[in-house]
């Protein structure tokens, strides 16, 4: 039985998302000491924190002006991921809402150099599309100006260094994207085609060199199986390699535009490598390096630069390793710790670290994931199944279904940890950090097999010596949720039971109800209503419920934007008619995933207690 309940565990604290104040002596990050990420500011490494919004509902980012002690943060609703926009002045702790649109999204476009203006796209004129838009820093509501119409889901990349163009990015899927210029100052505004492509191409984490003749971004251009780091020069349209992946993603690059210093990460396994440097000003995709940080953890991202790119910010993190914000000396490497979230009493030392392992699927492909065996296993030495007793596995599947597991820290997973269960996180066919190749493996009718690849974890476990092969529970969120289903209906006899939070049920349903800025993207993944359909029922889970022996329990948001909560409804209701053990439960105040700390403390008691009867 574990030494700590539920709540302890998720009052362990997480600082990130840092943002340097103009002034370069003050830090803005967010932080969920009151149960939602809100935003705090320090002035020095492991100060006292002064906290500057006070809501119920979560901060989703915050970006400090570049000439004025002011920040604008998002926040949405209820989880509903129609984020408004707001202003802080950090002299007078007024906070004044900039876009008072709640029924639209608002996607943050960065600041203009000058702090006069921001940049956002939007979907106010039609929900199905965003359009770009830029407002005065102290305009509000319809004072926005809109200054292109777009036909899909456009981003922003920020402001060229003179501020007279917007870098634009359009996705068509996860692994589809196009980059453009807006050019603010012309009169016909339209968009400048930077990328002409065939087939599927990634262009992303895009950013203006110093300069403003160039690009540098991440891209397989060229059917590169893993991401690069390139360059693009604007007049000849020509892309260069600045750095390879040597066969891992080089997952994005933060630049200061104005010295061209940049931090690059690069996913290895799973684990982070930066890579830090300044480019050469006269030729671009040259570049000195200087020595890479020593950071804890090991998974690192959200870099935020000093005024001067003399020092930078970014979150750091790992399975023993709450996460916490650093502040990195550019030239020397040296990394010091500035914030102090909290473990809630916790010891560092009890948490547990992963390994990472390989198993062999069905065809033969290896599959990766991170096991973590709990101490009273490994107080057996873990090298015999008679030294120490078997112990219960949680098999837990990230959604996307493009995402990875990474061996980051997780309060929940420590929280079963401590209570005996051992923890397997597989990145089956269709995970990202792989290549384009193995991501796409599980595309729209080879779907089932990344299914199979559970089955062949399960297997894997079941031959394990610290496993009990009869105590197996399915776990996933989303996309992970429909894993589980999908799992516990094709092979009912691996699971002793399963728990779908916020998942995906009904793939019809699904596309049918999800979000209209969402549906083409969706579909560009799983299938498409008008040419699938057929498909996309055969497949999804609520078609094959009478399948579903072990005992389940679903888990959702009522205004879940992504996944509509009629997908738990509906396979929570059928499983019951079927004779299976059910248990559903909805929060009237949380969208796609649980953001509230009451909310997640009463979800994960209930899953610990539904675990403790069934496994």
């Amino acid at each position: 039985m574990s030494s700590y309940d539920i709540e302890r565990y998720l009052n362990i604290r997480s600082a990130y998302g840092a943002s340097f104040g103009p002034d370069g002596e003050r830090l803005s990050f967010l932080m969920d000491t009151t149960g939602t990420p809100q935003i705090w500011t320090l002035e020095e490494p492991h100060g006292w924190p002064e906290q500057r919004t006070f809501y119920d509902e979560r901060v989703t980012f915050a970006s400090w002006s570049p000439e004025r002690p002011e920040l604008i943060f998002g926040m949405d609703e209820g989880g509903n991921e129609r984020a408004q926009l707001f202003r802080l002045d950090a002299e007078t702790g007024q906070i004044e809402n900039l876009t008072a649109m709640p029924d639209a999204k608002h996607r943050w476009g960065g600041w203009s150099h000058d702090g006069e203006r921001f940049a956002f796209t939007s979907n106010r004129r039609d929900e199905s599309v965003f359009d770009v838009y830029v407002q005065g820093r102290d305009e509000t509501g319809d004072a926005a100006q809109l200054v292109y119409e777009g036909d899909g889901w456009l981003s922003l990349s920020g402001w060229s260094p003179d501020d007279s163009r917007l870098l634009v990015s359009q996705a068509y899927s996860n692994f589809d994207q196009d980059l453009y210029v807006l050019d603010l100052e012309s009169d016909e505004r339209e968009l400048e085609h930077l990328t002409p492509h065939e087939g599927d191409v990634r262009y992303q984490s895009a950013s203006w060199a110093p300069d403003g003749e160039g690009i540098y971004l991440v891209t397989d251009e060229g059917k590169a199986d893993t991401l690069y780091l390139a360059y693009l020069d604007l007049e000849s349209s020509d892309l260069e390699t600045v750095i390879d992946g040597d066969g891992w993603n080089v997952d994005g690059i933060a630049l200061d535009d104005e010295t061209g210093r940049f931090v690059c990460s690069r996913n290895v396994e799973g684990y982070t490598d930066l890579t830090v440097g300044e480019f050469n000003a006269d030729k671009p995709t040259a570049f000195e390096t200087f020595p890479e940080p020593d950071l804890p953890g090991g998974i690192s991202g959200g870099v935020s630069f000093d005024p001067d790119a003399e020092q930078f910010a970014l979150s750091t993190a790992g399975d023993t390793v709450n996460t916490n914000v650093f502040v990195v000396d550019l030239e020397t490497g040296a990394a010091e710790q500035w914030t102090s979230a909290p473990t809630a009493g916790i010891p560092h030392e009890s948490f547990d670290d992963s390994d990472l392992v390989a198993i062999e699927s069905f065809d033969g492909l290896e599959i990766p994931g991170f096991l973590t065996l709990p101490d009273t296993y490994e107080a057996g030495n873990g090298t015999d199944a008679a030294e120490g007793d078997d112990v219960p596995v949680i098999v837990d599947i990230h959604g996307g279904p493009e995402g990875q597991r990474r061996p980051s820290f997780s309060s929940v997973k420590q929280y079963f940890l401590d209570r005996g269960y051992a923890y397997f996180e597989p990145n089956v066919r269709g995970s990202s950090g792989y290549g384009s190749e193995y991501a796409s493996l599980d595309d729209v009718e080879n779907r089932m097999d990344s299914v199979a690849d559970i089955k062949a974890c399960v297997e894997w476990l079941q031959d394990h010596p610290a496993i009990d092969p009869d105590r197996i529970t399915a776990k996933g969120g989303s996309y992970g949720g429909f894993m589980v289903l999908a799992a516990l209906t094709e092979y009912p006899d691996l699971w002793a039971a399963g728990v779908d939070v916020v998942g995906i049920a009904n793939f019809v349903t699904f596309l049918e109800n999800t979000g209209d800025w969402r549906r083409e993207l969706r579909e560009a993944e799983y299938g498409s209503l008008a040419e699938d359909r057929e498909f996309l029922a055969e497949i999804s889970p609520i078609n094959n419920v009478e399948q579903i022996e072990a005992p389940l329990f679903v888990l959702h948001g009522e205004n879940d934007p992504r996944v509509p909560v009629g997908e738990a409804k509906q396979i929570a209701e059928q499983a019951a008619e079927q004779g299976v053990p059910v248990r559903k439960l909805i929060f009237e105040d949380e969208g796609h995933g649980f953001s509230k700390l009451e909310n997640r403390i009463e979800a994960y008691a209930e899953i610990a207690d539904f675990l403790d009867e069934h496994v």
